[in-house]
């Protein structure tokens, strides 16, 4: 996806403005899944959860706000997983997610399942909307694309 198709949709932009604050674009500056940043794994998420939901006619602000908080986190979970011996960070950071956004930004109760999650069956929070369904799919398809190089182009997120 290209980043230039993500700023010309006005509706995107428009239900996610508020939430690119200084903090959040400081999500550049970590390295997430190998080939890619933080922050532009959460906005390739958001915007694809976006289209999805909005083709499926469910709540597509929920899913575009949630999508680019579901990894608002700022530790680095190598880090995180040789300090906490038995909570891993794949199964800990959608709370550390929740609780950071919901710390900067009010969510709706949507978003926060969409956030809180996002990471089931991995994590034992089942999603309670079908936009929580979408994120699960979403974020591993990204995931995946990220870990495998095939978002490495800058000019793509």
């Amino acid at each position: 996806m290209k980043a230039s198709q993500l700023l010309k949709d006005k509706l995107y932009i428009e239900y996610i403005h508020d939430l690119l604050t200084e903090k959040t674009l400081s999500l550049e500056e970590i390295i997430h899944h190998k080939n890619t940043t933080r922050l532009r794994h959460c906005l390739s998420v958001s915007y694809r959860n976006y289209r999805i939901c909005r083709f499926l006619n469910l709540d597509a602000k929920a899913a575009a706000r949630a999508g680019l908080l579901h990894d608002y986190f700022f530790y680095d979970r190598k880090e995180f997983n040789k300090n906490n011996k038995g909570v891993g960070h794949m199964r800990s950071h959608p709370a550390a997610a929740l609780a950071n956004a919901s710390d900067s930004f009010e969510l709706t109760e949507k978003e926060a399942d969409i956030i809180l999650s996002h990471m089931w069956p991995v994590t034992l929070k089942k999603p309670r909307f079908a936009e929580s369904v979408v994120i699960i799919i979403v974020d591993k398809y990204c995931a995946v694309l990220e870990l495998l190089g095939m978002m490495k182009n800058k000019k793509r997120l």
